[in-house]
């Protein structure tokens, strides 16, 4: 009887190692997950690069072709009625 008994200890202390385990890895990794899931919610979003600085010292000619090829744009459907304005605007420095 005293063998059965050692090894049902025996059994029981692994057992009981086993689950002790089990359970620390869980928590540990739960607690992977609520940071990394933390991090998610409070990181900014992407800031969009800025847009390219007008050319100096545009001539007539420039603005011309520059309009020109706006206007395009708008009559093949890429720019909307608001978006050709805003860019024609910016063209003409105003």
């Amino acid at each position: 009887m005293p063998g059965l008994l050692r090894g049902v200890a025996r059994v029981g202390v692994i057992a009981g190692t086993a689950t002790a385990v089990s359970n620390r890895v869980s928590r540990r990794q739960q607690g992977r997950w609520a940071q990394q899931e933390a991090q998610a919610q409070t990181a900014p979003a992407p800031v969009p690069p800025p847009a390219p600085p007008p050319a100096a010292g545009t001539g007539t000619g420039d603005m011309l072709a520059q309009l020109k090829q706006l206007g395009e744009l708008k009559s093949s459907g890429v720019l909307t009625e608001a978006e050709f304005e805003t860019q024609k605007a910016k063209i003409l420095g105003g």
